[in-house]
Formats: structure tokens, C-alpha cells, sequence
């Protein structure tokens, strides 16, 4: 069993976007190349055929068109309302697995906190919610064993500073230090908002199965060292509690040298930012890790010096399991 994550940088097919002919010849052989079982894919836009009808996912159809994919069980992230994909940024698991049941998690576990920003201008009367900007995407498996998988497809907000009234202009040049520190903030506040409701879904999971098969998969915009990741591994280093190690969730790039284990460039500098985070019932299945990031572009160099590249600037991960007799 393979289980593959990849962030599609904005998969969209339509003509403002550049040649998707191009986007497909760069990317469905690195889809093929994962041979997966289980796809967890980020960043799929969606969009109608015509004005009022409804909104689908005509790219990811047409990439996936002739390849083993192309008949896999499918969900999909739906919009704030919960009745059609959104026009950007959607979560998509495919599975060769039949998918018993899904859910979104949105809000359903943490609530949005309330704040009133500092520097906004004009400052609110009142504080308001600060929500996330994307879903988690839950999918449970039925293996050909009968047994359950668990797939949790993430996408976590960038580290990025969030908008701000008055403090950030049309074209992203920001009119004060303080109000970029404050948008920072209100980025991170979102970041590991995901990353608290993702542990939370983890935690019910674990108090309703006594060896549940979980593995959370996506772009996480950190590395393992960093906040949000472990939010969501609950290590035992942080909790300091050894009764609480069944519970952490293993990076599984860990598995491969240092030099291999980065799925990002960004200005120059190796990262890992998406992962493959796994129960430890399911690490017991675990056979080995590949990142495919031998073509892998500069995210912020290779856009300045290419005119619609095809490339995703993100590295596929997967990883593959063998059930124990």
C-alpha cells in the first residue's frame, strides 16, 4: 500500500492560468511515478463550465484522464457553506480504497477566537473571529482486509502576514513594520488554529479505536521542528508524559537521510514542509519513504525567471506500507 501526498501549486485549466497542455505533460508523470494507492492532493481549483453551472473539478479531471486515478474513489473540501468546492485551493483524496465515510472539519472542533487588531486602520469597534482560511479533509478506508484507514488530508495556512485594513496596499508593500508584525500574527494564530483542530480529530479517532491506523498527510507550511507539526505529533518530549507515547504521530521522512529531506526551496534553503505523519499501529506497517524532488524549482527564484511554469514547486511525498501477516 502506497500512500502519496503532493501539493499541486493552484491545478486550474483555464486560459488566464497559462498552457495546462504543459502542466499536464510536467505533472501526470509524476503522479504515475508515485504508483499510489491513496493520493492526498493540495491546491486543486475548481470551477464551473458555464455561469450557473455547478463547480467542479475539470482539471484534476482532465489530469488524471487515461491513468489508473482516473477510476479511483474521490472526495473533495467543500466552500464555507458546505454545498461545492471552492474556486481555489480545494483538498482532494483519491483512493483505490472504497471511502466509507468523509467529513470536513472546519471550525467543528475549535472555534474561530475572537480579536480586535491593533494597528488596522480604522480600528473595529469590536473584535472579530479570526477563521481558518481552508478545511481538513477526513476520510475513512476500508482496507481489503477489513480493517480501517484513516487518511487526514491538511493544507495549513502560510506563514505569511494576513491582510490588514489599512496597513497593506494592492500590491503587498506593507505601510508599517507594526502592522506586518501584526499580520504575522494573526497568520500564526490561523496556522496553528489548523493545526489544534487537526490534533483534536487525531484524538477522537484514538478514543473511539483501540489501534487506529491513521496517517495525516499534506502541506503543512512547517518544518517538523516548528509549532504546528508539533501541535499535531504531540511528542512525548513535549508532553513529557511516557504513557502518552501510543499517541504521537511519526514523521516518517525521518526514515531517509538529511540531505534527502526536503519537499521545498525556498531562496536558496532546503526545507520540509510537507509530510507524512502516521500512528504508531500504522508505523508498524511502514516499509519506506521517497520525496521526488530531484526536478524541484526555487518557489521564489523560478518564478521570476520563468513565465508560467508548469512546475509545482512542491515535492510529492509517498510512502509504502505492507500489512503485517
Amino acid at each position: 500500500m502506497r500512500i502519496a501526498t503532493f501539493n499541486l501549486e493552484s491545478l486550474d485549466d483555464r486560459a488566464a492560468t497559462g498552457d495546462f497542455a504543459d502542466r499536464i505533460a510536467v505533472l501526470r508523470p509524476q503522479l504515475q511515478r508515485l504508483r499510489a494507492d491513496v493520493l492526498c492532493l493540495q491546491e486543486v481549483n475548481g470551477h464551473s463550465a458555464t455561469r450557473r453551472g455547478m463547480r467542479g473539478l475539470p482539471a484534476l479531471d482532465r489530469l488524471v484522464e487515461g491513468t489508473e486515478y482516473e477510476g479511483f474513489h474521490r472526495v473533495v473540501s467543500m466552500n464555507r457553506g458546505g454545498r461545492r468546492p471552492s474556486d481555489r485551493h480545494n483538498l482532494v483524496t483519491l483512493s483505490r480504497f472504497p471511502i466509507t465515510e468523509h467529513r470536513q472539519i472546519w471550525h467543528n472542533l475549535v472555534a474561530a477566537p475572537d480579536y480586535r487588531p491593533i494597528t488596522a486602520t480604522p480600528r473595529p469597534d469590536a473584535p472579530a473571529p479570526v477563521e481558518w482560511d481552508r478545511p481538513i479533509l477526513h476520510a475513512l478506508l476500508e482496507l481489503p482486509d477489513g480493517q480501517r484507514l484513516h487518511v487526514v488530508n491538511v493544507h495549513l495556512r502560510a506563514p505569511r502576514a494576513a491582510w490588514l485594513a489599512g496597513q497593506k496596499e494592492d500590491h503587498g508593500r506593507w505601510q508599517s513594520v507594526a502592522g506586518w508584525a501584526e499580520g504575522f500574527f494573526l497568520a500564526a494564530i490561523k496556522q496553528s488554529g489548523q493545526a489544534l483542530e487537526t490534533r483534536l480529530l487525531v484524538e477522537s479517532i484514538m478514543d473511539g479505536e483501540a489501534e487506529p491506523l491513521i496517517v495525516v498527510c499534506g502541506d503543512f507550511n512547517s518544518d517538523d521542528r516548528e509549532a504546528p507539526v508539533r501541535i499535531i505529533r504531540g511528542d512525548e518530549e513535549d508532553t513529557g508524559n511516557g504513557h502518552l507515547a501510543a499517541r504521537v504521530l511519526v514523521p516518517l521522512e525521518r526514515s531517509l537521510a538529511e540531505s534527502q529531506r526536503f519537499s521545498v526551496i525556498h531562496h536558496g534553503h532546503k526545507v520540509m514542509l510537507d509530510h507524512v505523519l502516521v500512528s504508531r499501529p500504522l508505523l508498524g506497517w511502514y516499509r519506506g519513504a521517497e520525496i521526488h524532488n530531484e526536478a524541484l524549482g526555487d518557489e521564489l527564484v523560478s518564478p521570476a525567471t520563468i513565465w508560467a511554469s508548469p512546475d509545482s514547486y512542491h515535492a510529492p511525498v509517498v510512502a509504502e506500507f505492507a500489512a503485517p501477516p
